[in-house]
């Protein structure tokens, strides 16, 4: 996707910034050098696309929404241990609140997976494999059903 977003964008970005972007490329001692820096931005968003689909795959979208808020959470905090930014008493709570509510997430799901039999609100979807096998393509499935 960042490839085409990449080519969508090349005209926007001459009309609105094209002394700009001519200025970056001219910095630089040959346009290969600007390339690979847009081709490699390029692949690292596609794996960062690809980790994301894989992590929901691999557990939920609640799972992967949960890290999402824990890692603003940590950024935060981070960020005011390392570089002294100020925090707001609420932003301070805010942060307190979500790393509890993450951590007590992560206490219940661990019990779920340890409890044999899974709760009923939590029914399996198409696309929670059942075990290994489903994980192999669908040619190499059938193979290995054989």
């Amino acid at each position: 996707m960042a490839p085409f977003a990449t080519m969508i964008l090349a005209v926007p970005a001459m009309l609105l910034e094209g002394s700009g972007v001519i200025l970056w490329f001219q910095t630089h001692d040959s346009i290969v050098s600007s390339l690979i820096i847009i081709f490699s931005s390029g692949v690292l968003a596609f794996c960062l696309n690809f980790s994301i689909f894989y992590v929901i795959h691999s557990t939920t979208a609640v799972t992967f929404n949960v890290a999402g808020n824990l890692k603003v959470a940590v950024a935060v905090l981070v960020s005011w241990l390392i570089f002294r930014n100020p925090i707001s008493g609420l932003n301070a709570v805010g942060c307190a609140i979500t790393l509890m509510g993450c951590t007590f997430y992560g206490y219940v799901r661990h019990k779920l997976s340890q409890s044999h039999h899974p709760p009923p609100s939590t029914p399996r979807t198409p696309r929670t494999p059942r075990s290994r096998v489903e994980l192999l393509p669908l040619r190499l499935n059938h193979i290995h059903e054989a």
